[in-house]
């Protein structure tokens, strides 16, 4: 993935390396590294995602390990239609996956995407999430090639809502009564970012950290 994000931090258009519907490469962060789903992630999948926490504020998770599994296989099958890509969030030292980063294509030719996520709680402000969410989105513009990224989040979800703000997303609208939550509709703010503002929030990011 170097050659991708070299060509991202020149700004220039992106080498493409790999075809990511063969194979999804791991990325490597401090922190963690995503990969594509196993089966052997279905158990921690389970138990990191089926909690009152993280369930508010995402689709309906599959209610057994079994059901993971199925999600998984099915998650494999897109990817290869070149219709969707999930990586699995594996923090150093552990062998499998405790959250989740899903990009779907809303076009034939995924020059717009969305994504979601969701991690377990005990990995919430470690920073895991943040890190492995720049490496997704260098993915989604340099290797994929879309140039914009949409996000739909319940506007009571303060946390991933931030989670967007801070990665330079752009809230765009109000969906009204677009997400089913706690026995009742509630509205989602739809959040952007194209690629020309990534690269532009990559490189003030980047200078802040040296």
């Amino acid at each position: 993935m170097l050659l991708e994000r070299t060509a991202l931090d020149a700004g220039t258009p992106p080498v493409v390396t790999t075809d990511w519907r063969q194979a999804v490469p791991a990325l490597f962060g401090v922190r963690l590294t995503l990969r594509e789903l196993r089966r052997s992630d279905a158990p921690m999948l389970f138990a990191m995602l089926r909690t009152e926490e993280v369930e508010r504020f995402i689709t309906p998770a599959p209610t057994t390990v079994q059901g993971f599994e199925r999600f998984i296989a099915w998650s494999i099958h897109e990817r290869e239609a070149g219709r969707y890509v999930c990586f699995g969030i594996v923090p150093d030292g552990l062998d499998h996956a405790v959250g989740i980063i899903q990009v779907r294509a809303l076009d034939p030719m995924f020059g717009t995407a969305e994504w979601g996520f969701a991690i377990g709680v005990p990995f919430w402000g470690t920073g895991v999430f943040a890190e492995g969410a720049r490496l997704v989105v260098d993915f989604v513009f340099a290797v994929a090639g879309a140039h914009r990224l949409e996000a739909r989040s319940a506007v009571t979800n303060g946390r991933g809502n931030g989670a967007l703000a801070k990665l330079g997303a752009v809230r765009e609208g109000l969906l009204r009564k677009s997400f089913w939550q706690d026995g009742k509709y509630v509205d989602q703010a739809l959040w952007s970012i194209v690629r020309e503002d990534w690269l532009q929030s990559k490189a003030v990011w980047t200078d802040n950290v040296h």
